[in-house]
Parts: C-alpha cells; sequence; structure tokens
C-alpha cells in the first residue's frame, strides 16, 4: 500500500455490497476509513428497520474492524483506530412512507444519506427511467425535514427535473454520490455537464462511480477509464466538489440485479446492465490502494488526491451532518 493511500482518508460514497465478514474484511485490506453502506432501497419501513438492527449487530461482532459512523469525528477517529467507519445511506425515500416523522427516527437510529428515488416515481419525486413530474409537495417538506435533522440528500438515480427541483428546495448541499458524466457515455443514469454544473453552483457535491455500463468501455474498462471519468468531472466542477462512489456490489449473484433493475424490485424491467464486471485494476473493495496508485500514474497532485479520495466528503458531510 502506498504511503499516501495509508495517510489519507479514504471514502467510499457509495457501497451497496453483501454485507458480511469477507466484505468489510476487504475493506480494511483496501484501507478504507468510511463507506456508506445501502441499508434500503425497496424494502418497507419495517423490513428497513431490520437491515439496520441486522447491521449494527455486524458492527458489534466486528468491532475491532468496524465502528457506526453518525459524525464527522467519527470519521477521523476509525482512522485512527484503523477500523472502517460505516455509514448508513438508503437508496431510496420509500422506507420513509408518508409519514415525516420518519426521518427523524432514522437520523436517530444513525442514517446519514438518503437518495431520494430510485429509478422510478415514488412519493418524493420521480427517478431516472420514467416521465419525470418533478418534486411533489410531500418531497419538498421531506428535504426540510432531512435539511433539519441533517441527512444528506442524495440524487443519483433521480429525475432530471426532480433533481434540479430538490437542489433549489435544499438549503444544505445535496450530492450525486455515484454517477457518471454523461459526456463520455449516454445512458439514463449518467448525467449532463449542465447537471453536473448545477449541483455544484449550489454547493453540491458529485461521486464519481466506476460501475462499468456507466463508463465509456463498458466491461472492458480499467481503472484508468475510472480515472478519465473522475477527471472528466473535475475539468467540469473543480477538484474541491468531487470524491468516489464506487457503488461495489461485491459478493451479490443475477437475483440481486434482477431485484435492483425491476420496479420497485418486482415489477416491470427498467434497464438491463448486460455483463457486470468492475474495471480491472479494482475488481474488488481490497484493490482500493489502486485507485490512488492510478491518480499518481496519472500525475495528479498529493492534494487533489487527498481531497478526492475522501477529504471532500468529510467536507461535504461535516456541512450537511452539523445541526
Amino acid at each position: 500500500m502506498s504511503t499516501l493511500h495509508d495517510n489519507s482518508i479514504i471514502i467510499d460514497g457509495l457501497n451497496i455490497s453483501k454485507f458480511e465478514r469477507s466484505v468489510f474484511e476487504d475493506m480494511r485490506k483496501g484501507g478504507v476509513t468510511a463507506v456508506n453502506c445501502t441499508v434500503s432501497v425497496w424494502e418497507s419501513f419495517q423490513k428497513t428497520v431490520d437491515n439496520i438492527a441486522e447491521m449494527k449487530q455486524q458492527i458489534r461482532e466486528y468491532g475491532e474492524i468496524l465502528t457506526l459512523v453518525r459524525t464527522t469525528d467519527d470519521i477521523l477517529r476509525a482512522k485512527k483506530e484503523n477500523k472502517t467507519g460505516i455509514i448508513f445511506g438508503f437508496q431510496n425515500a420509500h422506507a420513509f412512507e408518508d409519514n415525516l416523522g420518519y426521518i427523524e427516527a432514522f437520523k436517530d437510529l444513525g442514517v446519514n444519506v438518503v437518495q431520494l428515488c430510485y429509478n422510478t416515481q415514488n412519493l418524493v419525486g420521480t427517478g431516472c427511467y420514467e416521465r419525470d413530474g418533478g418534486l411533489s409537495g410531500y418531497g419538498r417538506e421531506v428535504i426540510q425535514e432531512m435539511n433539519r435533522v441533517g441527512i444528506m440528500v442524495d440524487l443519483s438515480h433521480v429525475g432530471g427535473k426532480t433533481s434540479s427541483e430538490a437542489i433549489a428546495a435544499s438549503n444544505k448541499p445535496v450530492c450525486y454520490s455515484h454517477c457518471c458524466p454523461s459526456g463520455l457515455k449516454e445512458h439514463p443514469r449518467n448525467k449532463s455537464d449542465e447537471q453536473l454544473k448545477e449541483i455544484a453552483d449550489a454547493g453540491g457535491f458529485v461521486g464519481v462511480t466506476m460501475f462499468a455500463p456507466f463508463l465509456k468501455r463498458g466491461p472492458d474498462a480499467t481503472v484508468e477509464d475510472y480515472i478519465e471519468a473522475i477527471e472528466y468531472v473535475v475539468n467540469l466542477i473543480g477538484e474541491d466538489q468531487v470524491g468516489i462512489g464506487t457503488d461495489f456490489t461485491q459478493g451479490y449473484s443475477t437475483e440481486f440485479f434482477d431485484w435492483i433493475t425491476h420496479d420497485k424490485g418486482r415489477y416491470r424491467q427498467l434497464t438491463n446492465f448486460g455483463k457486470v464486471v468492475n474495471p480491472e485494476g479494482i475488481r474488488t473493495i481490497g484493490e482500493f490502494p489502486n485507485l490512488t496508485a492510478a491518480m499518481e500514474r496519472a500525475g495528479w497532485s498529493e492534494t487533489r488526491i487527498k481531497k478526492i479520495m475522501g477529504e471532500n466528503w468529510v467536507r461535504v458531510f461535516g456541512e450537511v451532518w452539523k445541526v
């Protein structure tokens, strides 16, 4: 592991792997300081609470390598103690149901990032795979409440119109925790130059993903192609508002992809990713140091690397979580 990687705070802005001992050990092997772990997509309020309880049990069980992140101080402590900080995140506001009171309840349980919509329509707004009706009136209240309690608004899978209205409605920075630029590849999940500038101009944040179907060369992508996507976004909005959001799905089989690509997890198929294989050089979470090394090879300054590998996320999380 390079000294630079070792001395940096490494944050993965989105990981939806099969959370179990082997994955957590790989996070340690990769030197990951903190990671936004998805604990809800299509699950109900009740099932999401079950997922959180299960994750908390694992954090206790593997306490020598894991710790729960509620504040940015917890991230810094994780770094000092050589642990990986687990940030609870949702990829859908579905679990809020129609109850604003659930938002603070989830914050109290440790939830710190919530994506408003997952691909399709919910009570808040519209996802990126159907006609976008924009943010609902209830959606505005959801954002106000998330701002109040300190949960970050994530717009990665959200439709363009709903995203624009959410960016305008939030009085705290919002993010695309995991996306790629359409400038390199056209895809419903990728964001145009205008969308990337819009979120950055509002003080928001962009986590760039390495999910191969969104990268220019798809399943043939290497870690260099991932660097190209990050560099594209940095050239557009500057190095202070960009970070990493891998979208690792480590440990999952085809059933998982069937579940996440169907509306509500069980209705119509929204998309077919084809062959899903992570870029060569960063196929597993344990290979995270290769990303820092690739940035060094690309001639990036140490300051830029440290910002993008984690410091930027820490700063923006601090702005949102502080209430």
